[in-house]
């Protein structure tokens, strides 16, 4: 009851304002923190990380690492902070965040808005010890050396998280996804590498890429994954796209997020869980807002899921119901451990792909 009587509230004002209050009520202990929701079924090791749980927060919510402490115990098995950029940057003019509720949708164009990596370094190395914790690398809008600027985050950061994700999706940033292309991404990703060996704790690096690729293109970001070392791929970030939206504010420029993402993302989840022959770790995000949404991305190759725009209609009881939903669900198919399930379902988003 709380926690509607807070969303509808929250609902009431500007997006942003009530994202950025959302945050203080985190750092101020108003939202609840059960801890994650565990089992046998639902720990998965995925590229070396131990996750308590599938169910992780996508890199957005908390830009600046400000609420990690309480974002570690609302009962995510994980959670991605940033994008942070070398250099804080205000990123795109307000308005840049429209709710679509009769979508279960967002809309945003922030533009990589941070305080900087020199400052999220310094509260990530505050955070808790508990808890897996990643950092999404962006690019500074205005660098005059975009790949290279992931690869200085990563060095300014690296050694305070446990997991980073290279972030050339964002369609928020001129041209930035233009380093999705097989001779820019495999540049980009050799100095990424580098400057992961550079550290004292090697640590997972994961590639986040856009659900809006062609066959042809995801097929080379496949290639170049797998031949880099690349230790997973987060599928997808917003779109382009505004396939079944509804809303007066579709045409709002900007990424599209939520509900309406989930077949497009989940398509594109299973494409690259073919073409790698489920050896790349792949994390699916896009549209999950239920255990059976997260069930699906499992099942069509994932091995853990994120979750965001959901939580602006549903709110932080949505991340253990999730996980419970999957433990059952789990269970009633029979599976003794998620990762069992992984891919299981595959073959059917494929057909529905070619259909």
């Amino acid at each position: 009851m709380l926690e509607r009587l807070g969303l509808a509230a929250l609902h009431a004002i500007d997006p942003e304002t009530g994202h950025a209050l959302a945050l203080r009520a985190l750092r101020l202990g108003l939202v609840p923190r059960p801890g994650p929701f565990t089992s046998d079924r639902l720990r998965i090791r995925l590229a070396g990380l131990d996750l308590p749980n599938p169910v992780g927060l996508a890199a957005g919510f908390d830009k600046n690492a400000v609420a990690l402490p309480a974002l570690t115990r609302a009962g995510f098995g994980f959670v991605e902070t940033g994008a942070a950029t070398p250099r804080a940057q205000p990123g795109n003019p307000r308005p840049r965040l429209f709710r679509l509720p009769e979508d279960q949708a967002v809309i945003n164009r922030f533009g990589f808005n941070n305080d900087g990596a020199d400052a999220i370094a310094n509260r990530l190395a505050r955070r808790p010890r508990a808890g897996v914790v990643g950092l999404n690398l962006g690019a500074n809008k205005d660098s005059a050396d975009r790949a290279g600027d992931f690869a200085q985050v990563l060095r300014l950061c690296g050694k305070h998280v446990d997991f980073v994700t290279v972030n050339v999706s964002s369609p928020n940033t001129e041209r930035l996804r233009d380093l999705q292309g097989p001779q820019a991404l495999r540049a980009l990703l050799a100095g990424v590498m580098a400057a992961r060996g550079e550290l004292t704790r090697p640590i997972p690096v994961f590639l986040k890429i856009a659900p809006d690729l062609s066959p042809d293109e995801l097929a080379a970001v496949a290639q170049v994954a797998l031949e880099t070392g690349l230790d997973g791929i987060i599928a997808t970030n917003t779109t382009l796209a505004r396939d079944g939206v509804h809303s007066a504010q579709a045409s709002e420029a900007g990424g599209l997020s939520g509900r309406p993402l989930f077949e497009r993302s989940t398509r594109v989840l299973a494409r690259l869980s073919h073409l790698s022959d489920g050896a790349l770790p792949l994390i699916g995000v896009g549209g999950i807002d239920s255990a059976e949404t997260a069930y699906a991305k499992i099942l069509a190759g994932a091995s853990a899921v994120q979750l965001y725009s959901a939580l602006v209609y549903h709110g932080f009881s949505l991340v253990n119901e999730i996980a419970r939903g999957l433990d059952a669900l789990l269970a009633r198919d029979g599976f003794a451990t998620l990762a069992d399930a992984v891919g299981r379902g595959r073959d059917a988003w494929l057909r529905a792909g070619d259909a």
